[in-house]
């Protein structure tokens, strides 16, 4: 053993002459070992254990308001928390972690939002944690980091082991800096030093991994991170200590066959854990047995403390009057400024999102600014069907209308996501099929003032009946029908004026406009995904994703004398949707889309359903891509066909990189590409360029009607503590 430990150490200089003369080589190595470790392993099963020590460093009133957070004593600021839990892994990247212990002194098992995910890295993957983080191991990386080797060792066995630095080139909160130990001739990773910032969260991390030759050497052993959350003033810090301990490990060489050769979409077995209650327990003498190390004196002060206090409460007389007022003060918090969930049984439960929340405004040029709120009742029955009531309130500040809309799914056949749907509610104003008529005799060099024209002349009242049903996996099918009635908008003068057409014109019109329209119109809508991914959670069915693009034809037909309609028309949409991974962290998101109107016979309302203008925000996942954004409202009901495309890149470091101060929040800048064809505007053309940061997401947009009218556009959502 001293001969070995000797040999090494006597190496030790002519190894640093190399690591100068040969530190590209060792990189290199370092990359093509880990393209080839990074799918070596396809499943495995673990138990995992997390202990967390909890510091309030600063905080305010509105502490308790930050989603995610929790509720604290007044004058307690250190907290320890600790789980057990089973987890189960399933390439490529899908984590499924199941609490099946706790204790500790908060009443529930709560973390710093966001750290969970920080158990689950995967140093081998493109992304350390789910779909962020960009690997310093991942193939092409050195685009992004520089590696320097930093200094040589030796283990135990006489072998040499690298110290090698990682430096992003930008600052990113998509990329990490630190150090990683890897062994030569081998060339897997011993450990790994991270440090880097994500959204709200400050973090410094130490991965062990597996020692060389074990079923764990490209797996974490243990993994201890420092966190820091920062927010309006508030500020806490985390110290976890994770553990794993691994069973069932499946490599590549073992997978059966049948597995490879051809692609299984359903993923149930990777997440097939389920949290059993009666199992789930909170006594703290079983993590006695749990901990792979004992509690240290602080983490024992802390519980007695805790004890302590529970004592003290149980002591003290309970005013009961004091206790309803600031329940009744804490529920009314809640109601304005976060989400609220009433379960009035394990089976049923009330949501409504906050009344006051900025995350429910959204802000644009040609809507500026909208408001909604929402209200969710949700019931699930025995044989897995249920029952969803909902509501959607809104207000559009710029326009000034009220917007409303009920809806009652019963789902019956979860299996297959058989669901019966009922909508009612109003939309946007709309002009008639007279109005679109007459524009054809303007003359078409001419530009269209919609201010002048003032087409939004009716209000609409819609309802819908449609029944849901998967034919096959990714294949399914929408039939149903659609009611309108339509009726005038009130005005002043009880008149309109369409500056642009003729006196006669104009006041024929006018004569021929009827109190009310209405239209009965059966619908068909098929949606088709090829390579559909999907799990089984119970019988629920629930879809995740696929490779291929989504396909929608969707198809309409005006009756007359059905509940007095009039309107005869038909109707039909295609539309085709696709997001693609062009790189470690690039996208390329393309759709392209038809429509048209055709058959008309009277008077027909042109209201293409994937052609439209949404008033109101649509919440998280608002879109700025795949829309127009300079584009006036009105356009989107005057003309009877259009074709639309839209193609967004969507990458770190294309145009803020040389601004290194402000770089580290944008998480991602957009270029944008929108191309429209229609009656009396075509070509159109919009042009744009947006950032995507944690807080929100904004984008720029110049377009061109007919290659020389240029107008601005531009669109600013909110992402903070996005689901």
């Amino acid at each position: 053993m001293r001969y070995a430990i000797l040999t090494c150490l006597l190496a030790l200089p002519l190894a640093l002459q190399a690591r100068l003369e040969a530190a590209d080589s060792i990189i290199a190595r370092m990359h093509q070992a880990a393209a080839r470790y990074m799918d070596h392993i396809y499943e495995y099963r673990a138990e995992l254990y997390v202990k967390a020590q909890l510091d309030i460093i600063r905080k305010n009133r509105g502490f308790r308001f930050i989603p995610g957070l929790f509720r604290t004593p007044k004058d307690v600021n250190r907290f320890i928390v600790e789980t057990y839990s089973d987890l189960h892994y399933t390439a490529p990247n899908i984590y499924d972690q199941k609490i099946k212990a706790y204790t500790g002194t908060l009443n529930e098992a709560r973390e710093i939002p966001g750290i969970t995910e920080y158990f689950n890295i995967n140093v081998y993957a493109p992304y350390l944690i789910g779909g962020q983080l960009l690997s310093p191991l991942a193939p092409n990386s050195n685009r992004y980091y520089r590696y320097d080797v930093d200094s040589v060792s030796c283990d135990s066995l006489q072998r040499l082991e690298y110290h090698i630095r990682f430096i992003p080139r930008n600052k990113s909160f998509q990329l990490v800096s630190g150090k990683m130990v890897v062994t030569e001739g081998v060339w897997s990773v011993r450990e790994m030093d991270l440090k880097g910032r994500s959204e709200l969260l400050a973090f410094e991390g130490h991965v062990t991994m597996g020692g060389i030759g074990t079923d764990t050497e490209y797996l974490p052993v243990e993994i201890d991170i420092n966190a820091s959350f920062a927010f309006a003033y508030n500020v806490m810090e985390g110290y976890y200590q994770a553990g794993l301990d691994y069973r069932d490990i499946r490599h590549r060489g073992n997978t059966p066959p049948d597995s490879v050769a051809k692609p299984d979409y359903n993923l149930t077995a990777s997440f097939s854990l389920a949290c059993d209650r009666q199992a789930y327990t909170r006594d703290f003498a079983r993590f006695d047995s749990l901990r792979p190390h004992p509690l240290d004196s602080s983490e024992t002060y802390i519980y007695r403390r805790y004890r302590e206090r529970l004592d003290t409460r149980k002591a003290e007389p309970v005013d009961s009057a004091k206790a309803l007022k600031k329940n009744r003060w804490g529920t009314v918090g809640d109601f304005f400024l976060t989400d609220s969930d009433w379960k009035l049984n394990p089976n049923v439960t009330l949501r409504n999102s906050p009344f006051i929340n900025p995350l429910m405004f959204s802000y644009s040029k040609t809507n500026g600014i909208a408001y909604r709120q929402d209200l969710r009742f949700n019931t699930v029955f025995r044989n897995a069907h249920a029952l969803r009531l909902g509501t959607r309130l809104g207000y559009n500040f710029t326009h000034n209308e009220f917007y409303w809309n009920v809806d009652g799914i019963y789902q019956y056949w979860p299996e297959h996501q058989g669901r019966l749907e009922i909508r009612m509610g109003n939309g946007n104003r709309i002009s008639n099929s007279r109005i679109i008529e007459r524009l054809k005799e303007i003359p078409t060099d001419s530009v269209i003032d919609f201010d002048k024209l003032n087409l939004d002349l009716f209000k609409d009242l819609n309802f819908e009946i449609s029944n849901h049903l998967e034919i096959v996996n990714g294949l399914s099918l929408d039939a149903g029908f659609m009611f309108h009635r339509r009726t005038p908008v009130e005005r002043p003068d009880n008149s309109f004026r369409v500056a642009d057409l003729p006196d006669n014109v104009t006041e024929g019109l006018q004569a021929n406009i009827r109190p009310q329209y209405n239209s009965f119109a059966p619908r068909v809508r098929l949606e088709w995904t090829p390579g559909q991914y999907y799990y089984m959670n119970g019988r629920q069915k629930v879809n995740l994703g696929s490779r291929f693009p989504t396909f929608i034809l969707d198809y309409e037909r005006g009756l007359r004398n059905v509940f007095h309609s009039t309107g005869v028309y038909e109707r039909i949409e295609f539309d085709m949707q696709h997001r693609i991974r062009t790189g470690l962290l690039s996208n390329l998101y393309y759709r392209f889309g038809a429509g048209l109107f055709t058959n008309q016979e009277e008077t027909y309302f042109v209201d293409f359903v994937n052609f439209r203008k949404s008033n109101l925000p649509e919440g998280w996942s608002d879109e700025i891509g795949g829309v127009f954004q300079a584009l006036d409202g009105r356009w989107y009901n005057a003309s009877a066909y259009y074709v639309r495309g839209h193609v967004t890149f969507e990458a770190p470091f294309l145009v803020l990189r040389h601004l290194l101060k402000y770089t580290s929040h944008v998480q991602n800048e957009r270029l944008y590409l929108n191309l429209l064809a229609m009656d009396h505007l075509g070509p159109y053309f919009e042009v744009g360029y947006g950032i995507g940061t944690f807080v929100f997401d904004m984008g720029l947009f110049l377009s061109w009607d007919k290659f020389d009218q240029i107008g601005f556009g531009y669109k600013l959502t909110f992402e903070l503590f996005s689901k």
